[in-house]
C-alpha cells in the first residue's frame, strides 16, 4: 500500500477514499485517541514541577484501534493526517503522529469541505503539524483539567454541586445574575399618548423640541387637557433607506438562527450540521453538502463567491448582485476557516430534498439561503416620517414601503418585513389634520428577560467566552448537573446552581468572571499564533489559582441542610430546609434524584367585599410578584385594582374607593 489517510469520523472515510482512488486507504481515528491521565498531584495528569508536562494515555476502549492504525501505518509508504481543520483536529493529528511513531513519513492536510475538488487540492500541499495550534489546545485542556478537577472536588466536598469549570461556571453566573436582576426588579409605570386618525396613529414624542417622558397618570391627564383635536403638519420627511443582508453563518449565528426559526436546540443543530458536512448520498454521488461547521469566521472562498455571483446574475439579474461581507475586527477569528456555506450553490435545497430528512432539509435550506443572500444587493425602502404639532407638543408617525427587495427576494422567509403606509400628505389641501381621538395608555417597565439557548450563546460570543466547539457542551453540562432548568425555552437556575455560584464567587471572584475568562481566551489564541509560551501562561494562572483553592478548602463552610423531622413521601429520605430564589422552602434531601418540594398552604388575606359579585376582594400577586387586589371568584368575576381598596363604595360608578387619596380609580375622583 502506498498511502494511508487517517480522518476523525468513519462516515467521511468511504467518501474521501472514492475521491482519492486505489492508491489510498482511508481509515478513521474515531475522534481523540489519547487524553490526560489521572496520575500525579491531584490526579491532574500533568507534572506541575516540570513546565506542566502532560502525561497522556490511550483512551479506554481505543487500544485495539490504535494498534490497528499502527500496523496500517507501518505497511504504508506515507501517512496523511486529515483530521478537522481546527485546534482540536490539529491536536488529534499530533497525537496520532506521536502514538503511531511517525517521523518524516507523514503529512498533514486540511480542508473546509468534503468535495472531490477540495480534497484533491488539499492533498497537493501536505504540511507538518502546527505545534502552536497543538500547544493552544493542550493549554486549554490542561487549564480545564486543573480548574475542573480542583473546583469540582471543592464543590462536592462543600456543597451539593457536582462540578465546576472554567467557562461552565461563568456561563452559570450569567444565568444566576440575570435571575437576581429579575427578582430585584421593581416595575415602574409610565404612559404614552397617541392621536388616532382615519388612516394612521401618531405618538407623542417631544415637548418644545425636547424628548418627553410621562411618569404618572396625573401628568398624562394634564397633557390631554392641553391638547385639541386639531394638529398642524410640521414636516413630512421622505428618505430612501437601505437594509443590508446579513453575513453567512458562523457556529454561533447558526445555532441562534436555527433556534429562533426552526425551533432546534443547539445540540440538534450541530448534530445535523455534522452530518451535512461529512456527506450525504444524493443519488449520483456522496458529497459533503456544507463547509466545516465549527467556525467563527464569515469569510467565503473566492471560488464560492464567483460561483454564487454568476448564479445570482443568471437567476435574478445583475441588479441583485451585492458584495462580499468582510469580517469585523476580531482577534479570535481563526483565519484558515470559512463561514458555514453550501459546497455548491448549484445544489439548491429543492434539488436534493428527496435525499435529506425533513430536519436536514430545513437546516440545509437555512444555510444555503443565508450564504446566497449574503452576496445579494441591499433591499431598499421609502421611509416617511410625519411630524405633527399641537400646543408645543410634537407627535410622530412613521411609514415604510419597500421599493426594491434585493436580498429579501430569497431571504424574506426568515426576515419579517411589513409595509406600513402613510397617506400622501402632499395631496392634502390643508396643513391641519383632525384626530378622531387622543388616548393615554399605561405601561410598566419590564425586567430583563431570562436567557434562552439562543440568547446565552449570543451573550457568550459577544463577551469573548468559549469558542465555536464549546457552546453546545457548556449548555449541556449545566443541564446535566441540574444547575439549570429549562422552562418554556428559558433557563432558570436551580437552588443548587445558585448555591454553587454563590460559593464560587465568595472565593474565586477574581477568576470566575467574564473579564478574566475572556482575557484567558485571548491569551490561548496568542499561544495558537506563536505569540505566547503555553507553559508560562499556565504557570501564571496556577500561581494565582491554587492559593485560592487551598484557602477555600480550609475556610469554606460546608453546607449542612437542617432537617425538619419529616420524611419525603416519595422516596423516604429526610426532608430538609433549603434556600432558593424565593426564600426558605422544604424539600427532599435526595435532590436531584428526588425533586419533591413540600407545598406551603397559601394564606388568603381578605380586604373587603367585591362590589360586582359579592365575593371577596383578596390580596394577589402577578407572576412578577407585583401586588394587586382582585376578586376570589376569578375568572367568573374579573374585578381588580392595583391600589388597596378601603371598602367604601363610589357614589358615581359603584366601584371601590382606594386608600390612595381615597379616590375611585374608575372615575379618578
Amino acid at each position: 500500500m502506498k498511502h494511508l489517510v487517517i480522518v476523525e469520523s468513519p462516515s467521511k472515510s468511504k467518501t474521501i477514499e472514492k475521491y482519492l482512488g486505489k492508491d489510498y486507504k482511508v481509515t478513521s481515528s474515531k475522534g481523540h485517541i489519547r487524553d490526560l491521565a489521572t496520575s500525579g498531584k491531584y490526579g491532574l495528569g500533568v507534572d506541575l514541577e516540570d513546565n506542566f508536562k502532560p502525561n497522556y494515555k490511550i483512551i479506554s476502549g481505543k487500544s485495539k484501534l490504535v494498534s490497528e492504525l499502527k500496523k496500517e501505518a507501518e505497511k504504508s509508504d506515507y501517512v496523511i493526517l486529515a483530521t478537522d481543520p481546527d485546534r482540536e483536529g490539529e491536536a488529534i493529528s499530533w497525537h496520532l503522529q506521536d502514538a503511531l511513531n511517525l517521523k518524516d513519513n507523514y503529512g498533514r492536510v486540511v480542508f473546509n469541505e468534503i468535495t472531490e475538488s477540495a480534497i484533491k487540492e488539499a492533498f497537493k500541499t501536505p504540511r507538518k503539524i502546527d505545534m502552536d495550534l497543538v500547544h493552544s489546545q493542550e493549554s486549554r485542556r490542561i487549564l480545564d483539567r486543573i480548574i475542573g478537577f480542583r473546583l469540582s472536588k471543592l464543590m462536592q466536598n462543600k456543597t451539593e454541586g457536582k462540578s465546576a469549570g472554567r467557562v461552565q461556571s461563568v456561563a452559570l453566573k450569567l444565568i444566576v445574575d440575570r435571575e437576581k436582576e429579575i427578582n430585584e426588579f421593581i416595575p415602574e409605570e409610565y404612559f404614552t399618548i397617541e392621536a388616532h386618525f382615519n388612516d394612521f396613529d401618531a405618538t407623542l414624542s417631544k415637548y418644545k423640541n425636547k424628548k418627553i417622558e410621562i411618569k404618572t397618570e396625573v401628568e398624562a391627564n394634564e397633557i390631554l387637557n392641553k391638547l385639541s383635536n386639531a394638529f398642524k403638519i410640521k414636516d413630512v420627511k421622505e428618505t430612501t433607506k437601505s437594509r443590508k443582508s446579513k453575513p453567512p453563518f458562523t457556529t454561533s449565528t447558526l445555532t441562534q438562527m436555527a433556534s429562533s426559526k426552526l425551533n432546534f436546540t443547539a445540540a440538534k443543530t450541530m448534530r445535523l450540521a455534522q452530518g451535512l458536512y461529512e456527506g450525504k448520498n444524493i443519488g449520483t454521488e456522496t458529497v459533503g453538502l456544507i463547509s466545516y461547521m465549527r467556525t467563527d469566521s464569515v469569510r467565503l472562498s473566492d471560488v464560492f463567491v464567483s460561483e454564487a455571483t454568476n448564479y445570482i446574475k443568471g437567476k435574478y439579474g445583475s441588479n441583485y448582485v451585492g458584495h462580499v461581507k468582510l469580517a469585523k475586527s476580531k482577534e479570535n477569528v481563526q483565519d484558515a476557516h470559512e463561514a458555514i456555506r453550501p459546497t455548491s450553490i448549484k445544489r439548491t435545497p429543492e434539488s436534493i430534498k428527496e435525499y435529506l430528512t425533513p430536519d436536514e432539509f430545513k437546516l440545509y435550506k437555512l444555510i444555503y439561503i443565508r450564504a446566497l443572500s449574503s452576496l445579494m444587493s441591499d433591499a431598499k425602502y421609502l421611509s416617511t416620517t410625519l411630524l405633527l404639532e399641537n400646543n408645543d407638543y410634537e407627535f410622530t408617525a412613521t411609514g415604510s414601503v419597500g421599493v426594491f427587495n434585493g436580498y429579501l427576494e430569497v431571504y424574506s422567509m426568515y426576515e419579517e418585513t411589513t409595509d406600513k403606509y402613510l397617506p400622501n400628505f402632499k395631496d392634502y389641501n390643508s396643513n391641519i389634520l383632525v384626530s378622531k381621538e387622543i388616548t393615554k395608555t399605561s405601561h410598566f417597565t419590564e425586567p430583563p428577560s431570562r436567557f434562552t439557548e439562543e440568547k446565552l450563546i449570543k451573550e457568550l460570543e459577544s463577551l469573548g467566552i468559549g469558542r465555536p466547539s464549546t457552546y453546545v457542551k457548556i449548555i449541556e453540562v449545566l443541564k446535566l448537573r441540574k444547575y439549570i432548568e429549562v422552562k418554556e425555552k428559558k433557563f432558570h437556575p436551580t437552588p443548587v446552581g445558585i448555591k454553587v455560584t454563590e460559593k464560587l464567587q465568595e472565593y474565586f471572584s477574581k477568576i470566575i468572571n467574564v473579564e478574566y475568562t475572556s482575557n484567558m481566551e485571548t491569551d490561548l489564541d496568542k499561544v495558537a499564533e506563536g505569540k505566547e509560551v503555553w507553559y508560562k501562561l499556565l504557570d501564571k494562572f496556577y500561581k494565582d489559582f491554587e492559593p485560592l483553592v487551598k484557602e477555600a478548602f480550609d475556610e469554606m463552610e460546608k453546607d449542612a441542610p437542617e432537617t425538619t423531622g419529616e420524611v419525603c413521601p416519595e422516596c423516604g429520605k429526610d426532608l430538609v430546609y433549603r434556600y432558593g430564589k424565593y426564600g426558605k422552602f422544604i424539600a427532599c434531601s435526595g435532590y436531584p434524584e428526588c425533586k419533591y418540594i413540600k407545598k406551603e398552604e397559601k394564606k388568603v388575606e381578605v380586604v373587603c367585599k367585591c362590589p360586582k359579585c359579592g365575593g371577596n376582594i383578596i390580596v394577589k400577586t402577578t407572576k412578577r410578584k407585583k401586588v394587586f387586589y382582585g376578586c376570589d371568584n376569578y375568572p367568573k368575576c374579573k374585578y381588580a385594582l392595583w391600589d388597596k381598596p378601603t371598602g367604601k363604595i363610589c357614589d358615581k360608578c359603584g366601584g371601590l374607593l382606594v386608600t390612595k387619596k381615597e379616590i375611585c380609580p374608575e372615575c379618578n375622583k
